[in-house]
């Protein structure tokens, strides 16, 4: 009898199979019990009947409790009515571990409960849900890259330098110096970059910020592309087509789990085409109109993102930055040295930025210059200065956090649940 998953029992209609899985939920009436299981890949009703499969067998069925691990076998036949349109008329079965107070349900749980239990509220629909869209997220930044002649050229996790200043870095002792876990692969990219022209990195990151906001991991993932001859409104433009090709493939290929997730897709539907583009001195008078006082130079915080967002349906792209807020490396525009060549995506429904990036400066002296200003150890970035000494060109690129990526997709109140085992201030277990 062949083994298959619960995803394609379609193809296996009147014949009969094995599936492997673990006790979703169990009810009874009467004679004929109904056992739902679940093997990662979806959920299968079974039809137990006493008098097909015999009292024995009844009475191991009723023995069955959430999450016990078991095989089951029987003819799989078409139910509209059942969960994916089909179901298993179960003629055997065996049980390979009976569970006993499985902590999850069914009783109500508190966000800290959950947390602690994280390796078992992996297994509930919603929380299944939300990782599968990862996956499906995951899967569409590689294809976006792969099918636009994008190589992938990983960076290093210790780092001896930072890119944007050590005080949200997690330094480690690395055998008689130190290093620190990378917050970002950017500044390896761009020496990728000028080897391939268009490179990205994808892995995870990490941050020492001192924050409890619900948009805050302390490891998260991020893909950063970085772009030879590529100057700040084409970078936008990729930026722009990778979040909706994103959301276009979501939409198209994780339908039932936006359901799963009760996700407006109205709201999802209306980003897939071009996002609005406003500069941060445009939005200075956008947020002092309404009331909210601050002074052109100052950044945003997670109010002022929310405000500025919340004036648009599908994400913004915010250009046009202060010089003195953003990092030594984003090149000042020719035209006005008070502000770089940058621009952050806010997301719409208070999801904040989700994509941060800008044109790189080229021109050694200036970023010297700023290698000082920053008090940052110019012996730590030779090997980065080196790029402009060396066929330097004009380049550009972004970082995308996939976890804001998800919670705004998913439409979660907080980015703990995008990430299998989350890591915050207050958490590091599971």
């Amino acid at each position: 009898m062949k083994v298959i998953s619960i995803s394609k029992v379609k193809d296996y209609k009147e014949k009969d199979i094995q599936v492997n899985g673990w006790v979703y939920s169990i009810r009874r009436s009467g004679k004929i019990g109904f056992l739902s299981i679940r093997d990662g890949s979806g959920i299968l009703q079974c039809i137990v009947e006493k008098a097909s499969v015999g009292d024995e067998l009844f009475d191991l069925f009723k023995s069955l409790t959430q999450e016990s691990s078991l095989t089951v076998f029987g003819k799989i036949v078409e139910n509209p009515r059942a969960v994916g349109g089909y179901e298993l008329l179960l003629s055997q079965l065996k049980v390979h571990q009976l569970t006993s107070n499985y902590p999850i349900s069914p009783k109500e749980h508190g966000p800290d409960f959950l947390m602690n239990h994280r390796h078992l509220w992996l297994r509930s629909k919603r929380q299944h849900a939300i990782l599968r869209v990862r996956h499906e997220i995951v899967k569409s930044i590689r294809n976006f890259f792969d099918e636009n002649d994008f190589t992938l050229v990983d960076t290093p996790i210790f780092t001896p330098n930072s890119a944007e200043g050590t005080s949200t870095l997690f330094e480690t002792d690395y055998f008689d110096t130190k290093a620190y876990l990378c917050q970002t692969g950017q500044l390896y990219g761009e020496a990728s970059a000028m080897a391939f022209g268009k490179h990205y990195n994808f892995g995870p990151c990490f941050r020492a910020e001192k924050s409890k906001t619900r948009r805050h991991l302390t490891e998260f993932w991020m893909v950063e592309p970085e772009i030879a001859y590529c100057e700040i409104k084409e970078n936008m433009d990729w930026a722009e087509k990778l979040l909706i090709y994103i959301v276009k493939n979501v939409l198209s290929n994780k339908l039932e789990e936006l359901k799963t997730l009760g996700r407006d897709l109205e709201k999802l539907k209306v980003c897939t085409s071009s996002f609005p583009r406003v500069s941060y001195s445009e939005c200075i008078e956008i947020l002092n109109k309404s009331g909210n006082n601050i002074k052109w130079g100052e950044d945003f915080g997670s109010p002022e993102e929310t405000f500025i967002a919340e004036q648009y349906e599908k994400p913004v792209i915010v250009y046009g930055f202060p010089s003195k807020i953003k990092a030594f490396y984003m090149k000042r525009d020719p035209e006005n040295d008070k502000v770089v060549l940058g621009m952050d995506i806010l997301a719409p429904e208070g999801y904040g930025e989700i994509v941060g990036g800008s044109e790189r400066e080229t021109d050694l002296n200036i970023l010297l210059e700023r290698i000082e200003e920053e008090k940052l150890d110019k012996s730590d970035y030779e090997w980065f200065l080196d790029l402009r000494k060396f066929g330097s060109v004009p380049h550009s690129g972004f970082g995308m956090g996939l976890e804001r990526v998800v919670a705004w997709i998913c439409g979660l109140s907080h980015i703990r649940e995008t990430i299998p085992f989350a890591r915050t201030m207050t958490r590091l277990n599971p």
